[in-house]
Protein backbone atom coordinates (compact mmCIF):
# COMPACT_ATOMS: atom_id res chain seq x y z
CA UNK A 1 0.00 0.00 0.00
CA UNK A 2 1.57 3.24 -0.55
CA UNK A 3 2.07 5.62 2.23
CA UNK A 4 1.55 9.27 2.30
CA UNK A 5 4.81 10.36 1.72
CA UNK A 6 5.41 13.95 3.73
CA UNK A 7 6.54 16.59 0.81
CA UNK A 8 7.71 20.05 2.17
CA UNK A 9 8.84 23.15 0.64
CA UNK A 10 12.49 23.43 1.51
CA UNK A 11 13.05 26.44 3.08
CA UNK A 12 16.18 28.09 5.37
CA UNK A 13 14.51 25.57 8.16
CA UNK A 14 15.95 22.76 5.93
CA UNK A 15 19.91 22.12 7.71
CA UNK A 16 22.38 21.09 5.02
CA UNK A 17 20.66 22.05 1.96
CA UNK A 18 21.64 25.49 -0.28
CA UNK A 19 19.60 28.49 -0.51
CA UNK A 20 19.08 27.55 -4.29
CA UNK A 21 16.82 24.55 -3.03
CA UNK A 22 14.53 27.24 -0.88
CA UNK A 23 11.07 26.82 -2.72
CA UNK A 24 11.45 23.20 -4.43
CA UNK A 25 9.63 20.45 -3.07
CA UNK A 26 11.25 17.59 -1.20
CA UNK A 27 9.95 15.23 -4.46
CA UNK A 28 11.70 17.65 -6.65
CA UNK A 29 15.12 17.34 -4.99
CA UNK A 30 16.12 14.50 -7.23
CA UNK A 31 15.82 16.98 -10.40
CA UNK A 32 16.95 19.85 -8.50
CA UNK A 33 20.89 18.60 -10.12
CA UNK A 34 22.51 19.20 -6.41
CA UNK A 35 25.54 17.63 -5.28
CA UNK A 36 27.08 17.19 -2.27
CA UNK A 37 29.55 20.32 -3.05
CA UNK A 38 26.10 22.13 -2.81
CA UNK A 39 24.80 21.37 0.48
CA UNK A 40 25.85 23.28 3.76
CA UNK A 41 28.27 21.71 6.29
CA UNK A 42 27.52 19.84 8.73
CA UNK A 43 25.00 17.74 6.75
CA UNK A 44 23.71 14.25 7.41
CA UNK A 45 23.20 11.59 4.00
CA UNK A 46 22.28 8.66 3.46
CA UNK A 47 23.62 5.80 0.27
CA UNK A 48 20.90 4.96 -1.80
CA UNK A 49 23.23 1.63 -2.91
CA UNK A 50 23.86 0.83 0.43
CA UNK A 51 20.25 1.31 1.80
CA UNK A 52 18.96 -1.25 -0.97
CA UNK A 53 21.85 -3.73 0.08
CA UNK A 54 20.71 -3.66 3.73
CA UNK A 55 17.20 -4.06 2.81
CA UNK A 56 17.83 -6.83 0.16
CA UNK A 57 19.96 -8.54 2.67
CA UNK A 58 18.03 -8.48 5.68
CA UNK A 59 14.50 -9.64 4.25
CA UNK A 60 15.65 -12.23 2.08
CA UNK A 61 17.19 -13.74 5.53
CA UNK A 62 13.84 -13.33 7.24
CA UNK A 63 12.03 -15.35 4.60
CA UNK A 64 14.41 -17.99 4.51
CA UNK A 65 14.24 -17.99 8.44
CA UNK A 66 10.56 -18.10 7.50
CA UNK A 67 10.11 -15.36 10.36
CA UNK A 68 8.00 -11.76 9.52
CA UNK A 69 9.66 -8.29 10.10
CA UNK A 70 7.94 -5.75 12.08
CA UNK A 71 11.16 -3.43 11.48
CA UNK A 72 11.67 -0.71 13.99
CA UNK A 73 9.98 2.96 12.24
CA UNK A 74 11.08 5.27 15.57
CA UNK A 75 15.00 4.43 14.04
CA UNK A 76 14.21 6.93 11.39
CA UNK A 77 10.59 8.33 11.66
CA UNK A 78 10.91 8.61 7.65
CA UNK A 79 7.84 7.75 6.14
CA UNK A 80 9.38 7.13 2.95
CA UNK A 81 11.87 4.96 4.04
CA UNK A 82 9.15 3.08 5.55
CA UNK A 83 7.62 2.37 2.34
CA UNK A 84 10.91 0.92 1.03
CA UNK A 85 10.34 -1.70 3.90
CA UNK A 86 7.06 -2.36 3.44
CA UNK A 87 7.83 -2.74 -0.21
CA UNK A 88 10.48 -4.99 0.38
CA UNK A 89 7.92 -7.11 2.01
CA UNK A 90 7.60 -6.21 6.08
CA UNK A 91 4.63 -7.74 7.61
CA UNK A 92 4.44 -3.76 9.44
CA UNK A 93 6.21 -1.23 11.57
CA UNK A 94 6.90 -1.07 14.78
CA UNK A 95 7.22 2.14 16.95
CA UNK A 96 7.98 2.87 20.58
CA UNK A 97 5.05 5.68 21.44
CA UNK A 98 1.12 6.15 21.18
CA UNK A 99 2.29 9.33 19.37
CA UNK A 100 4.81 7.57 16.98
CA UNK A 101 1.87 5.31 16.44
CA UNK A 102 -0.15 8.00 14.99
CA UNK A 103 2.40 8.94 12.67
CA UNK A 104 2.29 5.48 10.75
CA UNK A 105 -1.17 5.27 11.12
CA UNK A 106 -1.35 8.62 9.57
CA UNK A 107 1.06 7.91 6.87
CA UNK A 108 -1.14 5.07 5.55
CA UNK A 109 0.60 1.89 7.71
CA UNK A 110 -2.38 -0.58 8.48
CA UNK A 111 0.05 -3.12 11.03
CA UNK A 112 1.63 -1.28 13.67
CA UNK A 113 3.26 -2.96 16.30
CA UNK A 114 3.89 -0.57 19.70
CA UNK A 115 6.67 -2.00 21.08
CA UNK A 116 5.79 -0.10 24.77
CA UNK A 117 3.28 -0.60 27.44
CA UNK A 118 0.45 2.26 26.70
CA UNK A 119 -0.67 3.73 30.27
CA UNK A 120 -1.57 7.09 28.88
CA UNK A 121 -5.89 6.76 28.90
CA UNK A 122 -6.29 9.66 26.55
CA UNK A 123 -3.74 7.44 24.05
CA UNK A 124 -5.52 4.36 24.65
CA UNK A 125 -9.12 6.49 23.87
CA UNK A 126 -7.78 7.69 20.46
CA UNK A 127 -6.02 4.10 19.75
CA UNK A 128 -9.64 2.66 20.07
CA UNK A 129 -10.99 5.89 17.67
CA UNK A 130 -8.17 4.65 15.45
CA UNK A 131 -9.41 0.88 14.98
CA UNK A 132 -12.83 1.81 14.96
CA UNK A 133 -12.52 4.39 12.22
CA UNK A 134 -10.41 1.68 9.60
CA UNK A 135 -11.14 -2.06 9.88
CA UNK A 136 -8.52 -2.64 7.92
CA UNK A 137 -5.79 -1.20 10.57
CA UNK A 138 -4.09 -3.58 13.28
CA UNK A 139 -2.74 -2.61 16.19
CA UNK A 140 -0.93 -4.37 18.72
CA UNK A 141 0.72 -3.12 21.61
CA UNK A 142 2.42 -4.23 25.13
CA UNK A 143 1.30 -5.17 28.72
CA UNK A 144 3.23 -6.16 31.58
CA UNK A 145 1.12 -5.32 35.08
CA UNK A 146 -2.50 -5.55 35.73
CA UNK A 147 -2.45 -2.13 36.54
CA UNK A 148 -1.29 -1.46 32.96
CA UNK A 149 -4.19 -4.00 31.68
CA UNK A 150 -6.97 -2.22 33.72
CA UNK A 151 -5.63 1.35 32.34
CA UNK A 152 -6.17 -0.33 28.82
CA UNK A 153 -9.72 -1.91 29.65
CA UNK A 154 -11.15 0.92 31.47
CA UNK A 155 -10.77 3.17 28.18
CA UNK A 156 -11.54 0.20 25.43
CA UNK A 157 -14.48 -1.70 27.62
CA UNK A 158 -16.91 0.45 24.96
CA UNK A 159 -14.41 0.30 21.48
CA UNK A 160 -16.18 -0.85 18.34
CA UNK A 161 -12.90 -3.44 17.91
CA UNK A 162 -10.82 -4.56 20.68
CA UNK A 163 -6.92 -3.61 20.72
CA UNK A 164 -4.57 -6.47 20.50
CA UNK A 165 -2.09 -7.18 23.28
CA UNK A 166 1.05 -9.04 23.90
CA UNK A 167 2.10 -9.81 26.86
CA UNK A 168 5.81 -8.61 28.04
CA UNK A 169 7.91 -10.74 29.63
CA UNK A 170 11.71 -9.27 31.04
CA UNK A 171 14.04 -10.87 33.69
CA UNK A 172 15.70 -9.36 36.36
CA UNK A 173 18.43 -6.27 35.41
CA UNK A 174 16.18 -6.32 32.17
CA UNK A 175 14.11 -3.56 30.86
CA UNK A 176 10.36 -3.23 31.23
CA UNK A 177 7.91 -7.21 31.39
CA UNK A 178 7.00 -9.04 34.11
CA UNK A 179 10.21 -10.31 36.16
CA UNK A 180 8.45 -14.24 36.16
CA UNK A 181 6.78 -16.74 33.31
CA UNK A 182 4.22 -17.16 36.21
CA UNK A 183 3.60 -13.35 36.84
CA UNK A 184 3.25 -13.09 32.82
CA UNK A 185 0.35 -16.08 32.90
CA UNK A 186 -1.27 -14.00 35.30
CA UNK A 187 -1.04 -11.12 33.31
CA UNK A 188 -2.52 -13.37 30.11
CA UNK A 189 -5.37 -14.36 32.44
CA UNK A 190 -6.75 -10.46 33.15
CA UNK A 191 -5.59 -9.82 29.75
CA UNK A 192 -8.40 -12.23 28.34
CA UNK A 193 -11.00 -11.37 30.65
CA UNK A 194 -10.76 -7.65 29.84
CA UNK A 195 -13.10 -6.10 27.63
CA UNK A 196 -12.18 -4.51 24.59
CA UNK A 197 -8.70 -6.21 25.12
CA UNK A 198 -7.58 -9.23 22.54
CA UNK A 199 -4.57 -11.81 24.19
CA UNK A 200 -2.46 -11.55 20.65
CA UNK A 201 1.50 -12.87 21.89
CA UNK A 202 3.54 -12.75 23.69
CA UNK A 203 6.87 -10.35 23.40
CA UNK A 204 10.39 -8.93 25.16
CA UNK A 205 13.06 -7.05 24.18
CA UNK A 206 16.51 -8.98 24.72
CA UNK A 207 19.20 -6.61 24.22
CA UNK A 208 19.47 -6.13 28.10
CA UNK A 209 20.73 -9.22 27.99
CA UNK A 210 23.85 -9.40 25.80
CA UNK A 211 25.82 -6.48 25.89
CA UNK A 212 28.37 -7.79 23.44
CA UNK A 213 28.55 -10.38 21.08
CA UNK A 214 30.31 -13.27 23.20
CA UNK A 215 29.87 -16.67 24.20
CA UNK A 216 28.17 -15.47 27.61
CA UNK A 217 25.91 -12.59 26.21
CA UNK A 218 24.68 -15.24 23.54
CA UNK A 219 23.81 -17.77 26.21
CA UNK A 220 22.19 -15.47 28.04
CA UNK A 221 20.35 -13.76 25.27
CA UNK A 222 19.29 -17.47 24.30
CA UNK A 223 17.83 -18.23 27.54
CA UNK A 224 15.78 -15.06 28.14
CA UNK A 225 14.25 -16.22 24.83
CA UNK A 226 13.78 -19.52 25.91
CA UNK A 227 11.63 -17.55 28.74
CA UNK A 228 9.05 -16.24 26.13
CA UNK A 229 8.39 -19.39 24.00
CA UNK A 230 7.63 -21.25 27.42
CA UNK A 231 5.08 -18.27 28.28
CA UNK A 232 3.19 -18.63 24.89
CA UNK A 233 3.54 -22.50 25.23
CA UNK A 234 1.36 -21.69 28.55
CA UNK A 235 -1.19 -19.10 27.56
CA UNK A 236 -4.70 -19.70 25.80
CA UNK A 237 -5.06 -17.64 22.78
CA UNK A 238 -8.61 -16.63 21.26
CA UNK A 239 -9.61 -19.05 18.54
CA UNK A 240 -9.97 -15.97 16.20
CA UNK A 241 -6.02 -15.30 16.73
CA UNK A 242 -3.10 -16.32 15.35
CA UNK A 243 -0.42 -15.15 18.13
CA UNK A 244 2.40 -13.07 17.48
CA UNK A 245 6.12 -14.69 19.52
CA UNK A 246 7.95 -11.09 18.77
CA UNK A 247 11.44 -9.66 19.97
CA UNK A 248 14.52 -9.05 18.53
CA UNK A 249 16.71 -6.05 18.20
CA UNK A 250 19.05 -5.35 15.71
CA UNK A 251 21.84 -6.85 18.03
CA UNK A 252 20.33 -10.54 18.28
CA UNK A 253 17.88 -10.91 15.68
CA UNK A 254 19.81 -14.12 14.25
CA UNK A 255 19.17 -15.62 18.29
CA UNK A 256 15.39 -14.53 18.26
CA UNK A 257 15.43 -16.45 14.66
CA UNK A 258 16.70 -18.98 16.04
CA UNK A 259 15.38 -19.91 19.79
CA UNK A 260 11.46 -18.37 18.99
CA UNK A 261 11.04 -20.87 16.11
CA UNK A 262 11.33 -23.35 18.72
CA UNK A 263 7.56 -22.60 19.34
CA UNK A 264 6.79 -23.98 16.19
CA UNK A 265 4.18 -23.29 13.59
CA UNK A 266 1.40 -21.95 15.72
CA UNK A 267 2.69 -18.47 15.90
CA UNK A 268 4.36 -15.68 13.87
CA UNK A 269 8.00 -14.49 14.91
CA UNK A 270 8.08 -11.15 14.48
CA UNK A 271 11.19 -9.69 14.75
CA UNK A 272 11.39 -5.63 15.42
CA UNK A 273 15.17 -4.93 13.95
CA UNK A 274 15.02 -1.38 12.88
CA UNK A 275 18.65 -0.25 12.57
CA UNK A 276 19.61 -2.81 9.93
CA UNK A 277 18.35 -0.68 6.89
CA UNK A 278 20.84 2.38 7.77
CA UNK A 279 22.96 0.35 9.53
CA UNK A 280 26.54 2.09 10.61
CA UNK A 281 30.10 2.46 11.42
CA UNK A 282 29.80 1.91 15.15
CA UNK A 283 27.72 0.18 17.31
CA UNK A 284 25.80 -1.95 15.09
CA UNK A 285 28.89 -2.73 13.20
CA UNK A 286 30.24 -4.45 15.61
CA UNK A 287 27.17 -6.20 17.34
CA UNK A 288 25.18 -7.31 14.01
CA UNK A 289 25.07 -10.52 13.48
CA UNK A 290 25.08 -10.53 9.16
CA UNK A 291 27.80 -11.79 7.64
CA UNK A 292 29.36 -14.91 8.70
CA UNK A 293 27.20 -15.44 11.54
CA UNK A 294 24.48 -15.67 9.21
CA UNK A 295 25.82 -17.06 5.81
CA UNK A 296 24.75 -13.62 4.00
CA UNK A 297 26.72 -10.43 3.08
CA UNK A 298 27.95 -7.91 5.57
CA UNK A 299 25.55 -4.90 6.51
CA UNK A 300 27.12 -1.27 4.93
CA UNK A 301 26.28 2.01 6.58
CA UNK A 302 24.28 3.70 5.04
CA UNK A 303 25.15 7.33 6.68
CA UNK A 304 27.47 9.60 6.98
CA UNK A 305 28.17 12.88 8.07
CA UNK A 306 30.28 15.99 6.27
CA UNK A 307 31.74 18.48 8.36
CA UNK A 308 34.09 21.50 7.42
CA UNK A 309 37.20 22.91 9.18
CA UNK A 310 36.54 25.79 10.79
CA UNK A 311 39.68 26.18 12.80
CA UNK A 312 43.04 24.47 13.60
CA UNK A 313 44.03 26.65 16.88
CA UNK A 314 47.10 24.40 17.43
CA UNK A 315 49.06 21.46 16.07
CA UNK A 316 47.72 18.65 15.35
CA UNK A 317 44.20 20.01 16.32
CA UNK A 318 41.25 20.45 13.86
CA UNK A 319 37.77 21.83 14.90
CA UNK A 320 35.15 21.03 12.46
CA UNK A 321 31.67 22.44 12.59
CA UNK A 322 29.29 19.38 13.40
CA UNK A 323 28.60 18.76 17.25
CA UNK A 324 25.92 17.50 19.63
CA UNK A 325 23.09 19.24 17.52
CA UNK A 326 24.32 17.52 14.36
CA UNK A 327 25.64 13.63 15.02
CA UNK A 328 25.24 10.64 17.29
CA UNK A 329 27.65 10.67 20.31
CA UNK A 330 25.70 8.60 23.04
CA UNK A 331 27.03 5.35 21.96
CA UNK A 332 29.84 5.97 19.96
CA UNK A 333 31.65 9.42 18.78
CA UNK A 334 31.70 10.12 15.15
CA UNK A 335 35.09 8.79 12.88
CA UNK A 336 36.62 10.52 10.85
CA UNK A 337 37.24 8.48 7.64
CA UNK A 338 38.85 10.51 5.03
CA UNK A 339 41.81 11.79 7.36
CA UNK A 340 43.55 9.70 9.94
CA UNK A 341 42.69 11.04 13.12
CA UNK A 342 39.95 10.72 16.27
CA UNK A 343 37.11 12.80 17.45
CA UNK A 344 38.12 13.25 21.07
CA UNK A 345 35.26 15.37 22.13
CA UNK A 346 31.83 17.38 20.66
CA UNK A 347 30.77 20.67 21.85
CA UNK A 348 27.26 21.37 20.59
CA UNK A 349 28.75 23.00 17.44
CA UNK A 350 32.20 21.93 17.32
CA UNK A 351 34.09 18.50 16.82
CA UNK A 352 37.35 17.88 17.98
CA UNK A 353 39.76 16.54 15.72
CA UNK A 354 43.21 14.56 16.42
CA UNK A 355 44.96 14.32 13.48
CA UNK A 356 47.39 11.65 12.71
CA UNK A 357 50.88 12.25 13.12
CA UNK A 358 51.18 12.29 9.45
CA UNK A 359 47.77 13.88 8.73
CA UNK A 360 46.96 17.18 7.38
CA UNK A 361 43.69 19.32 7.21
CA UNK A 362 43.29 23.33 6.08
CA UNK A 363 40.87 25.17 7.11
CA UNK A 364 37.62 25.15 5.32
CA UNK A 365 38.40 20.98 4.16
CA UNK A 366 35.41 18.69 4.50
CA UNK A 367 36.03 15.72 6.31
CA UNK A 368 33.67 12.71 5.80
CA UNK A 369 32.44 11.02 9.54
CA UNK A 370 31.28 7.55 10.27
CA UNK A 371 28.74 7.47 12.49
CA UNK A 372 27.51 5.50 15.33
CA UNK A 373 23.50 4.25 16.36
CA UNK A 374 21.12 5.51 13.20
CA UNK A 375 18.31 6.76 15.88
CA UNK A 376 20.19 9.03 17.31
CA UNK A 377 21.59 10.47 14.01
CA UNK A 378 18.12 10.93 12.35
CA UNK A 379 16.48 12.59 15.50
CA UNK A 380 18.61 15.15 14.47
CA UNK A 381 17.30 16.30 10.71
CA UNK A 382 14.07 16.71 9.43
CA UNK A 383 15.65 16.45 5.72
CA UNK A 384 18.27 14.31 4.69
CA UNK A 385 19.93 13.91 1.69
CA UNK A 386 20.11 10.41 -0.39
CA UNK A 387 23.11 10.34 -2.22
CA UNK A 388 24.72 8.00 -5.23
CA UNK A 389 27.84 6.99 -4.23
CA UNK A 390 29.72 8.44 -0.88
CA UNK A 391 33.38 7.97 -2.31
CA UNK A 392 32.82 9.46 -5.59
CA UNK A 393 34.87 12.92 -5.77
CA UNK A 394 31.45 15.21 -5.58
CA UNK A 395 28.51 12.54 -4.97
CA UNK A 396 25.28 13.39 -6.65
CA UNK A 397 22.37 14.42 -4.87
CA UNK A 398 19.43 11.58 -5.93
CA UNK A 399 16.41 12.44 -3.66
CA UNK A 400 15.38 13.45 0.19
CA UNK A 401 13.61 11.95 3.09
CA UNK A 402 12.17 13.96 5.50
CA UNK A 403 11.39 12.75 9.43
CA UNK A 404 8.80 13.25 11.18
CA UNK A 405 10.36 13.87 14.54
Amino acid sequence: MPLQIPDPVLGAWTKGFPARAAGLRLSEVADADLHLSDLVTPVLTVHEDALAHNEETVLAWAREQGVLLAPHGKTTMAPALWQRLLDAGAWGISVATPWQAEVAIDAGVSTVLIANAVTDPAAVRRLGELLAADEGLRVLCWADSLAGIAILAKEMRDAARPLDVLVELGGAHGRTGARTVEEGVRIAQALSAAPGLRLAGVTGYEGPFGPDRGEASVAAVDAYLRTLVELHTRLDYPDDVRPVLSAGGSSFPDRAAAVLSEAGAEADVVLRSGAFQIHDDGFYSRMSPFGPLTGTAPLRSAMHAWSRVVSQPEDGLALLDAGRRDVPFDLDLPAPQSVAGEVTALNDQHAFLRLADDATVAVGDVVRLGLSHPCTAFDKWRVVAVIDDPDAADPRVIGAVATCF
